[in-house]
Parts: structure tokens; sequence; C-alpha cells
């Protein structure tokens, strides 16, 4: 009995003895009771963050390209792999923990060396043992013993870089999925810019052909239709450069997507696409726990602070347990009989006496990773603060800019409207219509980029907030959607 409850008190200290090194706790963070430019008094726990990207981007075509892309990005595929080693990696640490049984078996045939002995009673005669073979057949045992949390310091370790290896995952879907949507709004911006383009041309071509035509009944002059001319040949020359610009934003799309170069399918325009009525950003604890760089930061400083313990462990002795059962015989048929049975078990202690400061210096470069660990934590935080505030502001400035560029727009048609109608008349010269025709079509490309950059803060606000990375059920029939070659 005594036996019994002293084994039972050894196993006890084995698996839940003391750990050396620090316990993980949080370092304090300063952080503000809310954003510097969050919209409206109210502070709520609701964030744009928390909707899904599927619910954010209700462009049915930019969804399918997301969708594909989460299945065929490259990054992501790598970022998943280092996921699966980390958590082999992990397997692999906490195995050491319990103890390891190894079977062996071995034959040996020996010839041992010759020997002068008496022979027959005559002195000097030579003999020669004859050879033997030997059978053996063991489980071997090896078992560390715990006692200073080496091995449960290295397997903490191993956990949180498993989770900041997950983190780093998720950070990469985040990154993707705002790429993609960025690279998709500035490709239907492009689209804008392009339709515009055409549509001048056709206007300044159309404008040529009337100035030409009252050439003939000798009411303008050969300077107006090289003006005009010249204008038709820029407006041409716009053309191929925004053509040019939305094949390789399609070849960007197609890498993000995790394929070859192809043709990119558009949903509804740019300015038709829909943006979310209000952009709440939340409450800033939340980004703690929402932003996966942030959570990589920390768990890295989990791994960090774990190696301080398998640092100190080591200058503690090291007691393992080793042993082996078996047989062993001369004779094959006689391996396994009683006689031939053999075994052994003790306790191997490592005492560390002199390593030139090895320790101690692993000791210190634990401590001074981990206080790099701590810096990076407490910037990462920073960093997703600054990125939140900027978004929100940009967000803010730039609805203020579409809307007085819309209003723009507006003023600069109807003024191209009243030149030409002056012009007509004879009341205006060819060149206040190009003028007019410019300023309109600054103001169009103006609006689109605007339209664009309204998008893309509210793309860049998701982001700083942490969303996008929860990943939506494939749909197959979505994914697979691709444009016609």
């Amino acid at each position: 009995m005594r036996v019994r409850v002293l084994l039972l008190s050894l196993w006890t200290f084995i698996v839940g003895g003391c750990a050396l090194g620090p316990d993980y706790e949080r370092p304090p963070v300063m952080q503000p009771d809310s954003f510097r430019m969050q919209q409206g008094e109210s502070l709520e726990e609701v964030s744009l963050a928390d909707l899904g990207w599927w619910e954010l981007f209700q462009d049915e075509n930019l969804q399918a390209l997301i969708r594909k892309a989460l299945v065929e990005n490259k990054d992501v595929r790598i970022a998943v792999a280092r996921v699966r080693e980390a958590r082999a990696q992990l397997a692999a640490t906490g195995a050491d923990q319990f103890p390891r049984i190894d079977g062996n078996g071995s034959i040996q045939r020996n010839q041992p060396a010759g020997a002068q002995v008496r022979q027959f009673g005559f002195p000097g005669g030579a003999f020669t043992p004859p050879a033997t073979n030997q059978f053996r057949a063991t489980m071997d045992l090896s078992f560390e013993l715990d006692f200073w949390g080496r091995l449960r310091r290295a397997t903490e370790a191993a956990q949180a870089d498993l989770l900041a290896r997950e983190s780093t995952r998720r950070t990469v879907v985040l990154t993707l999925v705002s790429d993609l949507a960025t690279a998709y709004f500035e490709l239907q911006e492009l689209d804008a810019e392009l339709e515009a383009a055409r549509r001048t041309l056709k206007t300044r071509q159309e404008a040529l052909d009337l100035i030409r035509l009252r050439k003939l009944v000798g009411q303008r002059s050969t300077l107006d239709i090289r003006r005009a001319e010249q204008e038709v040949a820029r407006a041409r020359a716009v053309i191929p450069d925004l053509e040019r610009q939305i094949g390789q934003k399609e070849h960007q799309l197609s890498l993000l997507m995790g394929r070859n170069p192809a043709r990119i399918l558009r949903g509804v325009s740019l300015r038709d696409q829909p943006l979310p009525p209000e952009v709440p950003a939340g409450l800033p604890s939340a980004l703690l726990e929402r932003r996966p760089d942030i959570v990589e930061a920390e768990q890295k400083l989990v791994a960090a602070n774990a190696r301080i313990g398998v640092a100190k462990a080591a200058f503690f002795p090291q007691i393992s347990l080793t042993g082996n059962f078996g047989a062993q015989s001369l004779q094959f048929s006689e391996l396994f009989v009683g006689a031939s049975r053999v075994w052994q078990f003790g306790p191997t202690l490592t005492v560390p006496l002199f390593d030139a400061g090895r320790n101690l210096a692993n000791l210190e470069v634990s401590q001074a990773q981990r206080e790099q660990a701590v810096i990076a934590y407490e910037k990462t935080i920073q960093q997703a603060f600054r990125e939140v505030e900027d978004a929100l502001l940009a967000h803010q400035k730039i609805r203020e800019i579409r809307t007085e560029r819309e209003r723009t727009v507006g003023l600069s048609r109807e003024a191209v409207e009243l030149a030409q109608l002056e012009y007509l008349n004879g009341q205006a010269s060819y060149l206040e219509v190009l003028t007019a025709q410019r300023e309109a079509l600054n103001a169009e490309t103006a609006l689109a980029q605007t339209q664009r950059n309204h998008l893309l803060a509210v793309v860049q606000l998701y982001k700083s907030l942490g969303g996008g990375w929860t990943a939506q059920p494939v749909s197959p029939d979505l994914a697979m959607r691709e444009a016609p070659e």
C-alpha cells in the first residue's frame, strides 16, 4: 500500500510538478476608449468587421473571384501547409513528455581469438575456440522525468507557434480578400475611364465631321479643322494606354486567383456598387481579439515567454528512467525459455557541471527574445489603431469629396452643352468648346477615381478592423465562373 502511494505521489510530481520560468501574462497596453475619428457619439460594440466579406461585397462576380482565390491562391495554400507543419511539430514536441518504448532484435555470430592452451597433456598446443551464435530480443524503455517543466514549457511554446501560424494564415486570407477587392474596384475604375474616353472620342469625331462640313460652305477656317483633328488624335491615343492598364490589372487579379492571366468578368458598374449605409468601427478593445496580426504577435510572445522556462531548466539535473526487458540465448530455439530472460531498469542522472557559460548565454538569449516580442506586440497594436484611424478619416473625407465631384460633373456637362450651342450659333469659338469638353472629361475621370477611392476606403477600413478572414464555404458553381476566352 505504501509503495502504491509513493508511486502515485511520484507520478503526480512528475506530471504536475513545478515548471520553471514565468507564467504568461498579457502585457498592459494603453488603448483609447473610442476611436478618434469614429462617426457618431455613441459607442457600440457592433463593427463593420463583424460582417462576412460576402455580406460586405455584394457584387456576385467579385464574390466568385474571392471564393476561387481562397481555394487556389498560392500564398493561402502555403500558409495552410505551414499550419500543418506547426501542428505536426507540436505533436512531436508533446510526445517527449511520454515514455518511449522501442523493440530491438539482433543476431550475432562471434569468433573468439585463438588461445594457447595445453592439449592432450602436451604444453604449447594451439586451440581455436568454436564460433558461436547469439540471439537477442528486447523492448527498451526511456522516459525523462520532467521535474523542472522543460518539456512542458517546450510544448507550450510549440502550441503558441501553432496558434501564431494559424493567425498568419488568417492574415494571408484577410490580405487576399482586401487586395482582390481593391484590384477589382481599380479595374472597374479603369473601365469607367475607358468608357469616358471612348465617349469623348466619339464626340470629338462628330465635332470634326461637323467642322469639315461647315468648311465646305465657307463658315469655318482650316485652323478649326486642325484643332479638331488634334483633339481627335489626342482622344484616340488615350484609349490604348487605358486598355493596357486594364489588361495588366486583369493579369494581377488572375495571379491573386492562382491562375494564369485571363479575362475577368465584371459585375455591376463602379458607380452602382452598393456601399454600407454606416461603417461603425466598434470598440478599440475588440481589435486585440479580432485582428489576426495582433493575435499572431501575442502568440509569438507566449512562445518566447515559455522558452525562458526551457532555458532555466537546463541549469538543473536531467533525470531519465531507462530499462529493457527481453531474452538472450545462444540458440534460437531457447530464446524464449525462462532461463534466457534478461532485464535491467534504473534512473540516469545528468548534472551540468561545466559548459563554459552556454546555459547562461541561452537564458540571456531567451530573455532578450521575449523583450523583443513584447515590443513587437505593442508596436503591432499601435499600428492597428493608426490604420483604423486613417481608414475612418479617409472614408469620412472621401464621401465629402465625392459629393462635390458629382456636382462638378453635372455642371461641366451643362457647360459643354452651352458651349456647343453657342458655337453652333456663332457666339463662341471652337476653342471654348474644346475647353469645356476637356474640363468635363477631367471631371468625369476625377469622379470615377473618387468612386473608386470611396470603395477602397471601405475595403481598407474593413481590413484594418480585422474583418474578411472568416472563410465562407465555397460554392462550386460560383467558384468556377470564369470569363470566356
